[in-house]
């Protein structure tokens, strides 16, 4: 593959109703897609189209999607400068990455947030509406940027400057800390609207586990202001590594 300014990562794990299409849809723009599969057990990897611009990663036991992320940057960056991370539920339109890219062009090499519009429809679940109002204080609790919606999937990463944060979580933890890690390291944090699609009912496969998976998110949240009271952030932007060159794969943190 020769090198582009974009290319998708699309971490899966028992999405195969669904990974098919996200992936078509990516399709259209032409650019090199990773998709990760996180050790599924359903049959999801079969379900992609046979294109040579799609490469198939896979974890042989699911690691969680933080971890599937960094796979899919890590192999991304030996062909583009940006990646752009869209979950494979079919929740949103790969197509509308461009208005991530186009934003991704502003000066600083911001990462760029999809923010879900329509989040008030009666097909999205409570908890997603009031989980992400509550992901969104303590983001900003911990240091982080001052967002709408810090849990939405639909992002834009510029990939040296994200592989360097050395984000520790590797589950769906991952996605927060990366913003609060990104503002602390002077990393622009921005917002474009996006469209997002729930499907009805039982139709919507989610892997978050509201017991387990708050508290993951408790204790990280906790770290971060811990480490924010204690100057941790201001050592951080002093200490942190500074970003791998582009041209090859990059080894993981």
């Amino acid at each position: 593959m020769t090198r582009g300014f974009a290319a998708f990562v699309v971490p899966l794990y028992n999405h195969a109703a669904t990974i098919g299409e996200v992936v078509e849809r990516a399709l259209t723009l032409d650019w090199p897609v990773f998709v990760v599969d996180d050790g599924s057990t359903d049959g999801g990897p079969a379900r992609l189209p046979r294109d040579p611009r799609v490469r198939v990663l896979r974890h042989p036991e699911n690691r969680g999607k933080g971890a599937a992320l960094l796979t899919g940057l890590g192999a991304a960056a030996a062909v583009a400068d940006y990646a752009v991370a869209v979950d494979a539920d079919g929740q949103h339109d790969p197509r509308e990455a461009v208005r991530l890219l186009d934003a991704a062009r502003m000066p600083g090499r911001p990462i760029v947030i999809g923010a879900r519009e329509g989040m008030d429809g009666p097909d999205v679940p409570f908890g997603s509406r009031f989980g992400r109002r509550f992901s969104n204080a303590w983001v900003t609790a911990s240091g982080g940027p001052s967002i709408s919606d810090s849990q939405s999937g639909f992002r834009a990463y510029p990939i040296p400057e994200t592989l360097s944060l050395g984000v520790r979580s590797r589950r769906f933890q991952f996605e927060v800390e990366l913003l609060v890690l990104a503002r602390w390291a002077g990393i622009p944090v921005v917002e474009v609207p996006v469209s997002v699609v729930y499907q009805p009912g039982s139709a919507r496969v989610s892997h978050f586990l509201r017991g387990r998976d708050s508290l993951r998110n408790g204790a990280v949240f906790a770290r971060l202001i811990a480490l924010r009271a204690l100057g941790g952030a201001f050592w951080y932007a002093g200490r942190r590594k500074p970003p791998p060159a582009l041209g090859g794969t990059v080894p993981l943190p």
